[in-house]
């Protein structure tokens, strides 16, 4: 049985979406409550990443082997569709470059740890979502950085070497530190072990979508005057990329012949991205152009919002 700590727990990260919104809208009115996270984004990914590796064992990379054709169809869609989704709505809005490579980072990143609850509320294959969470955000180390270089490449130069140490940095050292953390902790009695797992299971989801609502809100508190004059252009694109992300997916998986578990989870992880990690890497990146990061702050509320809208349909239905 959960206790109150767990069930309230469950519940804060159940109503991730108010958070991002309730904070993007603080930050909208109070900048300065926000703005002083800025210097602290590439953390607070560090952070997010560790709490994913805690939650990782060494077996759910056999349970991913035992799949492999499925993992694999995710993965591609992930990497395939979002990245040359994001270089298209970018030409055919015709966005300013900084907005531009910012979009297309977010549709080069992996997806979002967010999508295992969207894919919980909906009904999805949840076990699924972990593993194609846990496959696209590896092979992003290697992935995301390609991608940028190759689509961003089209407006400016783009160190892909620099943004590959970021990607060792923020994300493949912290997930392996997590995941030899949780290793050891089969080493301890039994009953110590569970208790420390159920608390990283418990509190886990909710430090990041604090981060993630701290990374977010600071980008929108530091960037309002940019987002005003960027406008419909700017909302337009992010709101079109994830719904084709997110349609794409589901009809991949349906001419596929996958049933319907399956196309949502796929829907939804190809559909929600790591907005903090775009966030991050723009704002290291691409320091000089301001707009940068801003499209990865509007992704996160779009993704959360298209998301929980359709697990509120899906959800409805058994």
């Amino acid at each position: 049985m959960l206790n109150v700590w767990q069930k309230t727990c469950i519940k804060i990260a159940e109503w991730f979406l108010l958070w991002i919104v309730a904070g993007c809208l603080w930050a909208w009115w109070q900048p300065e409550a926000w703005i002083w996270f800025q210097p602290y984004i590439t953390i607070g990914l560090g952070v997010i990443m560790l709490g994913m590796g805690l939650t990782l064992r060494l077996s759910d990379f056999s349970e991913a082997l035992r799949m492999p054709k499925i993992i694999a169809i995710g993965v591609l869609a992930q990497f395939v569709i979002m990245p040359l989704a994001a270089y298209f709505w970018a030409k055919a809005m015709d966005l300013e470059i900084g907005l531009a490579i910012g979009l297309i980072l977010v549709g080069s990143c992996p997806g979002g740890t967010a999508s295992n609850v969207i894919c919980y509320l909906a009904r999805a294959n949840v076990a699924l979502s972990v593993l194609l969470t846990m496959c696209s955000t590896f092979a992003a180390v290697v992935m995301t950085p390609l991608l940028t270089q190759w689509l961003a490449g089209s407006y400016l130069p783009v160190d892909g070497w620099g943004l590959f140490r970021s990607m060792v940095q923020v994300v493949l050292i912290p997930l392996i530190a997590g995941l030899l953390i949780n290793t050891a902790l089969d080493r301890i009695q039994q009953h110590k072990r569970h208790t420390v797992r159920a608390a990283i299971h418990t509190v886990g989801p909710v430090v990041s979508i604090a981060v993630i609502v701290l990374v977010v809100s600071s980008i929108v508190a530091g960037n309002k005057m940019t987002i005003e004059l960027a406008g419909p252009k700017l909302f337009c694109s992010v709101f079109l990329l994830h719904t084709t992300g997110f349609a794409l997916g589901y009809f991949v998986m349906q001419w596929l012949g996958y049933g319907k578990a399956e196309s949502r989870t796929v829907s939804i992880e190809v559909g929600m991205q790591n907005s903090g990690l775009g966030a991050s890497l723009a704002k290291t990146h691409f320091a000089d152009m301001v707009m940068a990061p801003v499209p990865a702050a509007i992704s996160a509320v779009f993704h959360c919002l298209i998301g929980s809208a359709l697990a509120g349909i899906w959800g409805r239905k058994r």
